[in-house]
């Protein structure tokens, strides 16, 4: 039976990415050794990094003035590095949800944190609106798309402070203005690669700022200045993340890519809101995410809920249970994902819903 894969993450990945990195697990191109024992140092994988970092900027047009990184650690350790490299005196944050919490815990250590807004009120339901930005804080940290929760800011905000975006689970889903941000950064087990690289879009004019000692792997001018290979990079990630981007590419491009992920959410959305036994967690359609569709059972229905998710199992459907902090059900649509694959999710929806009439 065909798997379809809503995991959030680790999660689906293109067969093109997949198929090629097993290639390069048992020899990279011709060079007689696999991806996961060549060195760092070999013009070889200077070559999987150069192009990687090239697709990066050609994809997501990125300006002059910025530099691409690829990390270990995680978005987690990101946290972390931000206010490392940029606080002085106060940081602004957005609240959205579980890892906007948590990069705030981090910024907190640093000195004062202004949460200019949160949406925890209403269990991270929506995307909060008209709050001010302080102009005299440090930076402004938003997280775009929230998995758990299925909201997503989809525009770029203007921003009187240098912006900061978790952009983990929504990048290379929609155009981005990049000068409008002072860094962008994810982990890449959602839409780029299997885990274990970070990456890192940075404004190379907003470091050099702070006084405090920097901890050398957590300066962002130690990786700039090394390319990336201050230390040794996670290379099998990398390589995958590479062949992602060939993939985007070859599909046409971050446009292309916005139509198409629109369209599967869109489906799926309508599907939800005709369907008498499910409903939307994010009532506002403006604050919908598109990667991760949140939906419960219809109120009075809930007893349904197990018997859903035993049927969605068996026929074919991987990872839709929602997180134990919203319960229901969670489809991720990330860019891999085929038009097929929520075609069937929704044709199952339907019967379920002809079964308990």
């Amino acid at each position: 039976m065909k798997k379809h894969n809503f995991y959030a993450g680790p999660s689906i990945l293109p067969q093109f990415t997949i198929e090629n990195t097993s290639k390069a697990v048992l020899e990279l191109n011709g060079a007689g050794l696999s991806i996961m024992e060549i060195s760092h140092r070999s013009k070889e994988f200077q070559a999987i990094m150069d192009e990687a970092t090239g697709l990066f900027v050609e994809l997501l047009n990125i300006p002059d003035g910025y530099s691409v990184l690829f990390l270990g650690g995680g978005a987690s350790t990101q946290f972390a590095m931000i206010p490392f490299n940029l606080f002085k005196k106060k940081a602004a944050y957005l609240n959205t949800g579980s890892w906007s919490k948590k990069a705030i815990k981090e910024g907190k250590i640093f000195g004062e944190v202004d949460v200019v807004a949160s949406s925890e009120d209403k269990n991270f339901s929506y995307i909060p609106k008209n709050y001010t930005i302080p102009q005299d804080a440090d930076y402004f940290h938003i997280t775009t798309n929230n998995t758990i929760y299925g909201t997503e800011i989809r525009k770029d905000i203007d921003s009187p402070v240098p912006l900061v975006a978790d952009m983990s689970s929504d990048i290379f889903s929609r155009r981005v203005d990049v000068s409008k941000y002072a860094i962008i950064y994810g982990g890449a087990q959602k839409n780029l690669a299997p885990a274990g690289v970070t990456f890192v879009i940075i404004k190379n004019d907003i470091l050099g700022k702070v006084d405090r000692t920097i901890p050398t792997m957590l300066n962002y001018q130690t990786h700039i200045d090394k390319g990336s290979m201050f230390n040794t990079p996670p290379c099998l990630p990398v390589y995958a993340a590479l062949q992602t981007l060939k993939w985007l590419r070859n599909m046409g491009g971050i446009p292309e890519m916005e139509k198409i992920d629109e369209k599967k959410a869109g489906m799926l959305y309508e599907e939800i809101e005709r369907n008498s036994l499910f409903r939307c967690t994010v009532a506002d359609k403006e604050d919908r995410s598109i990667m991760n569709v949140c939906f419960v059972m219809e109120e009075g229905r809930e007893d349904l809920e197990k018997g859903f998710l035993e049927y969605a199992t068996s026929k074919g459907m991987v990872g839709i249970k929602g997180h134990r902090s919203v319960g229901g059900f969670r489809a991720s649509l990330y860019n891999a994902l085929p038009v097929e694959s929520v075609e069937a999710l929704i044709g199952v929806m339907q019967e379920y819903e002809k079964k308990n009439a």
